[in-house]
């Protein structure tokens, strides 16, 4: 929908939205999955991306301001591998932290809690690769280049 092409192009989370325009979060990703929104709604989104509510109800066509275009759903992956890998992290820290304090007060001789955390920290190196994008093997160079190849075309 429009709203989240929009918000988009401004670079706001959903939250953000949600915060200038005084509506909720839940209420931003209704809409933004295609539920038709109030008249209220509306006015604040409009009043936010300082347009018209007219402008906020029209269809957009397929390659006008409502799609998303490649470049745009690669970036908003993107972000989300990211986000995942932070919510990943915490997790790490949490579970690590709470073993430390398992581990200090039951066998305070001998630090376990090592070995859980450095195999963990292995899976969480190769999430931080991945997400980060720091070495790009088979990114989308990669995949273009291999499909040009085995569409028998030359680069």
């Amino acid at each position: 929908m429009i709203i989240r092409k929009l918000r988009l192009q401004r670079g706001w989370s959903q939250e953000q939205l949600a915060e200038c325009s005084g509506l909720s979060i839940r209420t931003i990703q209704r809409i933004e999955r295609g539920q038709d929104p109030s008249l209220e709604s509306l006015k604040s989104l409009a009043a936010v991306f300082e347009t018209s509510i007219a402008s906020l109800k029209e269809e957009p066509d397929s390659m006008s301001q409502g799609s998303i275009t490649q470049q745009e759903q690669r970036v908003i992956e993107q972000v989300r591998a990211i986000k995942d890998f932070y919510s990943h992290l915490t997790t790490y820290i949490l579970v690590n932290l709470i073993l430390f304090a398992i581990n200090f007060f039951t066998s305070p001789g001998y630090i376990w809690a090592w070995w859980p955390a450095l195999g963990w920290g292995i899976g969480l190196f190769s999430h931080w690769v991945s997400a980060f994008e720091v070495f790009d093997l088979f990114g989308a160079k990669w995949e273009k280049r291999q499909i040009e190849k085995r569409l028998g075309r030359k680069l």
